[in-house]
């Protein structure tokens, strides 16, 4: 049998580095082309749109961000003041990812780690609950919600789930289970068991191996569902415009939308991309403090048995 030169081995190795660097280097371009043009077109000036809207900013007008502040009433959506802190958006997403990261947790470790008669089941209705479209069920969310506020109205004289910055975290929390259950379930499969079984000859139980030994080695599991789920609450539109409806409760997606319409005349472009901005600063600066964690989710698993 012949047998390949070392030199044709070495020059196909080369070969397809390069040929895997440039796939990354044009994924990364179509990644960050259109982010950077929002950012340059956030600091232009309506007219040079008109010229030509790949042109460089003439200069820096910040006065776009002032108004797509004011314009779209993201003030009011966002902070209200630094003593009260956050405001609606960053209100709900944190209450939102607080709550499931209490109820997920439990419950991955629970179902991945221990087999009971129903687990099977369990795992089976999380599963499903991947493949369900939550665009197609808010309307059977705001009806049933709707008879519950007619009913509160009826009995107490209020209602109580609509226009409900609570309830629509309880929604957004109830509806990113399956995603968040089902990653974190993966991630304790992966860990050897001898970590549990040294807990518990030490004396530990189920709930305190959980906390002081499993949940510390799964932080990097729980920092990509942390972003994950940030990024999805953050930028959600359809439930938070059908559940609440008062001005002052609307998320900072919906202040966009009212940017947009109070531009309906004359559209300011640098106006609306400024906008832009303002929404996703807060992911990229998330995405910047945890991407060693979520790189580290990704690829650990714990040590094999």
């Amino acid at each position: 049998m012949s047998k390949t030169p070392k030199g044709a081995i070495k020059e196909t190795s080369k070969f397809a580095k390069v040929l895997i660097y440039l796939m990354l280097s044009f994924l990364a371009l179509l990644i960050i082309v259109p982010v950077a043009w929002v950012f340059m077109a956030s600091i232009k000036e309506n007219s040079e749109f008109y010229r030509s809207p790949w042109a460089l900013p003439a200069g820096f007008y910040f006065q776009n961000f002032v108004d797509a502040w004011q314009k779209a009433s993201m003030g009011s959506y966002m902070l209200v003041n630094i003593l009260q802190g956050v405001w609606n958006s960053l209100k709900v997403t944190l209450v939102t990812m607080v709550g499931t990261i209490v109820i997920a947790l439990p419950a991955a470790y629970v179902l991945a780690r221990f087999k009971f008669r129903s687990s099977k089941f369990w795992n089976v209705m999380f599963m499903a609950g991947l493949f369900i479209n939550v665009n197609y069920i808010v309307v059977p969310i705001f009806l049933m919600l709707s008879n519950g506020d007619t009913y509160l109205r009826k009995t107490i004289g209020h209602p109580f789930f609509l226009n409900n910055l609570f309830i629509l975290a309880v929604v957004y929390a109830a509806t990113a289970l399956p995603f968040t259950i089902y990653l974190l379930s993966g991630y304790f499969k992966s860990l050897a068991r001898d970590y549990e079984e040294a807990a518990y000859v030490d004396g530990a139980g189920y709930f305190r191996t959980m906390v002081q030994v499993i949940l510390p080695m799964a932080k990097p599991s729980i920092v990509t569902v942390v972003l994950f789920n940030f990024l999805a609450f953050w930028n959600e539109y359809i439930i938070s415009m059908t559940m609440l409806t008062k001005p002052e409760l609307k998320t900072l997606p919906v202040g966009l939308m009212n940017l947009m319409a109070a531009q309906r005349s004359a559209v300011q472009y640098g106006q609306m991309y400024a906008g832009l901005v303002i929404v996703m600063l807060p992911t990229l600066i998330l995405y910047m403090c945890v991407q060693k964690k979520l790189t580290e989710g990704m690829t650990l698993g714990g040590l094999k048995g």
